[in-house]
């Protein structure tokens, strides 16, 4: 399919740079907003006599979310709950929610919309609350990703879901079969203003200082805010009414296509393979212990969020009905819940049932998952290390 390429400097981020950044920003001083950097269970370290319980649940986490990640897919490319892909029964909207192109385009349109303002409102803005309430150790622990420093990187990819989703590929260029093609074609203006609305987001997301948790309360925390909630507001009220105006557009049917086969399916196809490399340098940590081998289990795992943070515009479907978003995305973790498993040794509660009740399925979801594996392999933006 040929593409059209618009001006857009892409996000994409390196791992080893982050890396590099997050040892380049080695300190443990409290940033401009004397945010303590320091709580309570978080303090636990990787030891000699903790070394064998600490790989058996780094295993078992890693083992979940590649079981979770592959389900995903799996339900998407292959077959969903014994019946046909789910990317099948979305392209063909033959039923349920989706019974028109129409309302699949707007599942998209909300799909970006919702993560707009989940950023904005909820994992910069929470944080950003409970620390002008004076709460600033609750601040602290409701920033995301704060154990890898990669906060603003999460956010950012969130951020470039929505332009995936809007320009149907996944690299930045336009597919002809796109959102951005349709409305570029009926309002132009409108179209450039979407464009614009979501480099700048991503762009006011990045421009936070390093780590956000020290600088919840910053002015580019808030100029992100804003940013965040002007997308909100373009996406769920101006897009969705110039893509209503169309009506039963056959350009429609395209769209959704693209968007499954050019969007979705190679991002979740993604999170499966990263996920089985994130399996596999956790097991190699594992068996071999070395301060090498946590710096590779970290650069595993930031590949492995990358596509999981950049399907959050789509997190309908599967991902949703199958719990497999609080499963492997689940925040805030129960930080004491993990250090008495890790004390215990006991594993047995790292999975649920349908039968469970909500609170059994919660508690589970808490200690498990990126965040829990995030925990258990980064300490104050840094791999953490066997020889101290």
């Amino acid at each position: 399919m040929k593409k059209i390429t618009i001006p857009f400097i892409t996000l994409s981020i390196s791992v080893s740079a982050l890396m590099l950044s997050a040892c380049s920003d080695k300190n443990n001083e409290p940033g401009p907003d004397d945010t303590p950097v320091q709580e309570n269970s978080a303090d636990l370290d990787y030891t000699e006599s903790n070394a064998a319980s600490w790989g058996n649940y780094m295993a078992q986490v890693a083992a979940l979310l590649r079981n979770d990640a592959n389900t995903l897919y799996n339900s998407w490319a292959t077959s969903y709950s014994g019946g046909a892909a789910f990317a099948d029964n979305f392209k063909a909207h033959n039923g349920g929610d989706y019974s028109s192109a129409l309302s699949c385009v707007e599942q998209i349109i909300e799909g970006c919309a919702d993560i707009a303002n989940e950023v904005g409102t909820a994992k910069i803005g929470d944080p950003y609350q409970l620390y002008i309430s004076g709460d600033r150790q609750s601040a602290l622990y409701a920033v995301e990703s704060w154990y890898s420093w990669h906060s603003r990187e999460d956010y950012s990819n969130n951020i470039l879901s929505i332009r995936n989703s809007y320009y149907g590929t996944l690299d930045g260029s336009v597919s002809p079969k796109s959102l951005s093609s349709l409305i570029a074609d009926i309002d132009p203006d409108l179209d450039t203003r979407i464009r614009n609305a979501i480099q700048n987001t991503a762009y006011s997301i990045l421009a936070i200082p390093q780590p956000f948790r020290n600088n919840i309360n910053s002015s580019e925390s808030r100029a992100a805010m804003t940013a965040c909630a002007d997308l909100e507001s373009l996406l769920s009220i101006q897009l969705k009414s110039a893509v209503n105006s169309v009506g039963d557009d056959p350009r429609l049917q395209g769209i959704v296509e693209t968007y499954v086969d050019d969007v979705i399916l190679p991002t979740y196809k993604n999170l499966r393979d990263k996920n089985e490399a994130l399996y596999q340098a956790v097991i190699n940590l594992k068996n071999r212990p070395s301060d090498e081998a946590f710096a590779s289990a970290c650069n595993a795992w930031l590949e492995a969020r990358e596509p999981w943070e950049r399907s959050e515009a789509f997190l309908f479907g599967p991902v949703d009905a199958l719990g497999l978003d609080p499963n492997m995305d689940s925040w805030p973790l129960d930080q004491d819940n993990i250090v008495q498993i890790l004390t215990s040794g006991n594993y047995d509660n790292l999975n649920w049932s349908d039968d469970d009740d909500d609170d059994k399925i919660e508690a589970v979801q808490s200690v498990r998952g990126f965040h829990t594996l995030e925990f258990l392999l980064f300490k104050d933006g840094m791999p953490r290390r066997v020889n101290k």
